[in-house]
């Protein structure tokens, strides 16, 4: 038995006729047909033995029983985000726009765990043989032993690992696989959801380490049902701009480690390496003597980062004021011009603020106010404030600095890259090497210290 249902290709939501708009999550010309065989609601019959299931107390379970053992990459970058290494029989799913060197990096995985002895495996479902060797010539990897196969057929690709018995999978990607028990194209949300849960079901199977390839959407999540996401035992994004050469990896999911561990790299002649100076790596190289910028100390899981904000303050040349933002919160922004306006008598409301962090690093802690407000002070009062100088702390809508997390770590990081001086909240450290600590109460306490000039 057939029938067609109307399916969501944003959020794999079914509907029972077609319409113009998605009820469940609001996108417009979202329906695709697609038609399900077997039985009414979907699900064919269960095969095998009848045997109910059993569950087993905790307290009789082997406690001497050892975790697994993670595969080691030996990339520090690639074990700090993934919690120390790869876990067997897990899923990870990678997500990226075109371009950003998933594959590249992937290939560079593979190669270096075939050299340490391990069977791997990668599935390419977008690029011929001779295109894989061709990259992995130009990466110098094309002499490791790894398994190359260019296969979109699911029943294909299930039959050549079991007998293969891998130790690590990489297919590229999960929009590009199709199952032939479904009618459906291939890449849409039935497809991508039935391949995601069978090669994940396969992984936990054998024991092999899964690596899924899956493409992002133009908002940048991932594209497909959410449900891909959860079956999977990690997430991570793959970010960065094309004219930058470093890379972002940040876990988002991770069920075997932090969720707030990122993983820092740069793109080079021969793919992609760990960043020398991560800590460093988005701050100007050039001093800025007219005003516009502050060092923000950013924490990314354990690492600290410095990042660099700049900002500029115009006048208007239209009726109504222009706000554009690169890296950072539309709204945070619109609550520190108000509190800057309303708490220390800073007016930037008719005029164009521009605000952008450097190097294409996004800011979403709320630690980064001071530092965008103390590019926005210097910015408007033509004034480059002191230098060498950091900034962290959350601003309250009463004008108040709230203290953040991490303030020590942040502090000696900056101390350690050659900072002189620091504004921080209330509570922070005071003595830190030779690093000048300035605690800061209020927002208008950094107005006096740094840009009196931008009081109208």
């Amino acid at each position: 038995m057939s029938k067609s249902q109307f399916v969501c290709q944003n959020c794999g939501a079914v509907h029972s006729k077609w319409s113009g708009r998605c009820d469940a999550c609001g996108q417009w010309n979202t329906l695709a047909e697609e038609t399900v065989s077997g039985p009414p609601g979907g699900l064919k019959a269960p095969k095998g033995t009848s045997k109910s299931a059993k569950a087993t107390s905790f307290t009789a379970l082997n406690s001497e029983q050892e975790p697994p053992t993670r595969i080691t990459i030996g990339v520090e970058e690639l074990d700090r985000v993934f919690g120390g290494g790869i876990v067997p029989a897990s899923a990870t799913l990678i997500g990226g726009d075109p371009g950003i060197g998933k594959s590249t990096l992937l290939l560079q995985v593979t190669a270096r765990l075939a050299r340490n002895g391990l069977k791997t495996i990668y599935v390419s479902g977008e690029e011929a043989t001779a295109q894989i060797q061709e990259r992995a010539t130009r990466l110098k990897v094309a002499d490791s032993p790894v398994d190359l196969a260019t296969e979109t057929d699911l029943r294909k690709i299930l039959a050549a690992l079991k007998k293969a018995k891998p130790d690590l999978v990489v297919i590229d990607s999960i929009q590009t696989m199709w199952s032939d028990s479904l009618e459906a194209a291939p890449g849409s949300v039935s497809q991508v959801r039935a391949c995601g849960q069978e090669l994940t079901r396969w992984a936990k199977s054998s024991g092999a380490a899964l690596i899924l390839v899956g493409h992002v959407t133009k908002e940048g999540q991932i594209a497909g049902p959410r449900v891909v996401e959860h079956m999977v035992d990690t997430v991570f994004y793959f970010e960065g701009e094309r004219g930058h050469q470093f890379r972002i990896l940040r876990a988002v999911k991770n069920r075997f480690g932090p969720t707030d561990e990122i993983g820092i790299f740069e793109m080079h002649q021969y793919g992609l390496a760990p960043a020398r100076e991560p800590s460093a790596l988005f701050l100007s190289s050039e001093a800025d003597e007219t005003g516009g910028a502050a060092v923000f100390a950013a924490m990314e899981g354990s690492r600290p980062v410095l990042a660099e904000v700049q900002a500029l303050v115009a006048p208007s040349a239209y009726g109504t004021p222009r706000r554009s933002i690169v890296g950072w919160d539309n709204n945070r922004l619109a609550m520190l011009l108000a509190v800057l306006e309303a708490r220390c008598g800073v007016s930037l409301g008719a005029r164009d603020v521009y605000l952008s962090v450097a190097g294409g690093y996004r800011i979403s802690e709320p630690a980064g106010d001071l530092a965008a407000a103390a590019a926005l002070l210097t910015s408007a009062a033509a004034n480059p404030g002191p230098s060498k100088a950091i900034y962290f702390g959350e601003v309250a809508l009463s004008g108040a600095i709230r203290p953040v997390s991490r303030m020590e770590q942040r502090l000696k990081e900056a101390e350690r890259l050659g900072f002189e001086r620091a504004y921080v909240p209330e509570g922070c450290p005071t003595a830190i090497g030779d690093l000048t600590i300035t605690p800061v109460k209020r927002l208008s306490d950094l107005v006096e210290l740094i840009a009196p000039e931008a009081v109208s």
